[in-house]
């Protein structure tokens, strides 16, 4: 019988058995999977059988989720699957014995295509450039490009670093464990706000615990955020901006 390991990190917080019935994942405590984290909708999402199938279906989470990096709203699950809800992982454990569920094509092991990869990979540029590169060698290849990283900069508040890194898809502010943004105030909310990079490598602020204000006006929902915003929130100032 397959299973759902919840796993924050390295550590496994939960195992749970799939049968025919349905798994409900999300914050509020009435689901079978509970994960307590505000970057976590009430009601997430479900695994569930299908004609035999083992499915995931997302209930239109804010944040969403992610089967092996890909953003979906409903999949076909199968052993080895790594789905992403917030910061935590739940991992379709490997097993001989599926109970009635189907795990692809003949039961074969298929690792899941990669968006990005597949749509370069198929294009005649890509190909093209290859073989030109294969017949001039590798003085042809061009340097890479330098990326610029998003950072969120301290301006005012208590916190742990003066820099924040956003190489996550989410990003946390507040005082608990699974925060990004360590907030160091006494009184500092658990979550105070969230900040979500979404498939377009845009970045967007929301509200957890606190609304936070960017540039001085409050936000009434996910805010895009551009380089220099300030954010204010339980008491810091952050800006966002790229560094090279």
């Amino acid at each position: 019988m397959p299973k759902l390991v919840l796993k924050f990190e390295n550590a496994v917080l939960q195992e749970m058995p799939v049968n025919a019935k349905e798994v409900s994942i999300g914050r509020s405590p009435d689901n079978a999977l509970v994960i307590d984290n505000p970057a976590v909708s009430h009601y997430h999402a479900r695994v569930f059988n299908e004609e035999g199938r083992m499915m995931l279906e997302d209930f239109g989470s804010l944040n969403g989720t992610f089967v092996n990096g890909q953003r979906v709203k409903m999949v076909t699950l199968k052993p080895g699957d790594s789905v992403a809800i917030g910061k935590h992982t739940i991992v379709i454990s490997d097993s001989r014995d599926l109970d009635g569920f189907a795990v692809g094509n003949g039961g074969a092991k298929q690792a899941a295509p990669k968006l990005n990869e597949t749509v370069i990979l198929d294009t005649k540029e890509r190909r093209a450039f290859m073989q030109q590169v294969a017949a001039v060698g590798e003085s042809s290849q061009p340097a890479p490009a330098r990326l610029k990283l998003p950072t969120l900069v301290v301006r005012k508040g208590k916190t742990n670093q003066k820099e924040y890194a956003l190489t996550d898809k989410l990003t946390v502010v507040g005082k608990s464990a699974m925060a990004t943004v360590k907030l160091t105030g006494w009184f500092a909310p658990r979550a105070a706000a969230q900040i979500n990079r979404r498939e377009d490598q845009s970045y967007y602020v929301g509200a957890a615990d606190r609304r936070p204000n960017v540039n001085g006006h409050p936000i009434d929902g996910p805010t895009k955020l551009s380089p220099g915003d300030l954010i204010q929130v339980a008491g810091v100032e952050l800006e966002f901006v790229y560094r090279d």
